[in-house]
């Protein structure tokens, strides 16, 4: 009787702690969040969750800025079991994410906005209730889809995380095949510059290096890319008429395909075409702001490296 009361005892003393082990975070606002538990009701805005899920974390809850089906960060994914508190940017039925009670929000920090993805200067304000619900948190914006899936794997490990699980490993090994196949068609093309676009009805918008992630990755990593001369938003774009289209003549084009209508709206500009590489078809897609995790990134890559192999490196020399 003494051996289980004993047994019992010293139990309780080893899983007490355990279930009521305090759980910090520092941020990417340079804030730590400390909880007196592990949380296990996280709502995410979308990217978090395409950043969450690949290891193992399942919010509860996700809001998103458009309709699910068309978000690229979760296409995919496996959403079965998880609501969806909002699919608008800037816009979150709270009083749905209020019932799903919330110990956490993940959403990403944008140092270039100071705010978090979901809540940027426009957003709907009615939204803003929803941080009264739990702590906000997670990763910032940095210069690197790939520092910001390994903030991912280190947050979604903090939250209880099996990062060696075998389906894991595979994501990696999958995205690291595909670097290397990357590197080595740049490497074997020096001289094919790129130039990543948005293209509006109003205007064709040439993305900045350093206002995005995966470009600064790709230049990184050897590709050359064409960075506008003045970028007049935030940093993030030089706006051109589409009179100007052809002020930059790169190799190749890539697009921005968070939407599939971009590329058709740049395809409806007469003067699309004044670009070469447009006339000559070597336009391919630009992953822009929405890779969160390695099955992803190594998909992107693969579908960039084809384009590259295919392309004409000297034609605008």
């Amino acid at each position: 009787m003494f051996v289980r009361i004993a047994a019992a005892v010293l139990f309780t003393a080893i899983a007490a702690p355990a279930l009521a082990a305090e759980w910090s975070y520092e941020d990417g606002s340079g804030q730590t969040v400390t909880l007196d538990h592990i949380p296990q009701r996280i709502v995410a805005h979308a990217h978090a969750a395409a950043g969450l899920i690949p290891f193992g974390i399942r919010p509860v809850g996700i809001y998103v800025d458009g309709p699910v089906e068309d978000d690229k960060a979760l296409q995919g994914l496996d959403l079965t079991g998880i609501e969806i508190v909002g699919e608008a940017w800037g816009e979150i039925n709270v009083e749905k994410a209020a019932a799903l009670r919330p110990d956490l929000i993940v959403a990403e920090w944008w140092p270039m906005d100071s705010t978090w993805g979901g809540f940027e200067r426009g957003a709907d304000s009615s939204s803003q209730p929803i941080m009264n619900l739990a702590p906000i948190t997670g990763p910032a914006q940095r210069d690197s889809v790939v520092t910001l899936i390994e903030d991912y794997s280190a947050l979604a490990e903090s939250l209880g995380a099996d990062l060696a699980d075998p389906a894991i490993a595979a994501d990696k090994s999958a995205f690291d095949a595909s670097l290397a196949a990357f590197k080595s068609v740049v490497a074997a093309k020096p001289g094919l510059v790129a130039m990543p676009v948005w293209a509006g009805t109003d205007a064709l918008y040439v993305a900045a290096t350093g206002g995005s992630a995966e470009l600064s990755d790709f230049a990184s990593w050897g590709l050359h890319l064409i960075d506008p001369e003045t970028a007049d938003d935030r940093g993030y774009w030089e706006t051109l008429s589409w009179e100007n289209a052809d002020k930059y003549q790169p190799d190749l084009i890539l697009v921005d395909n968070r939407s599939a209508a971009t590329m058709q709206t740049a395809l409806d500009q007469p003067t699309w075409t004044a670009m070469k590489a447009a006339a000559a078809g070597q336009v391919t897609d630009w992953p822009a702001f929405w890779l969160r995790n390695y099955r992803a990134y190594a998909t992107a890559l693969d579908t960039l490296t084809a384009a590259i192999a295919a392309a004409d490196e000297n034609l605008t020399d």
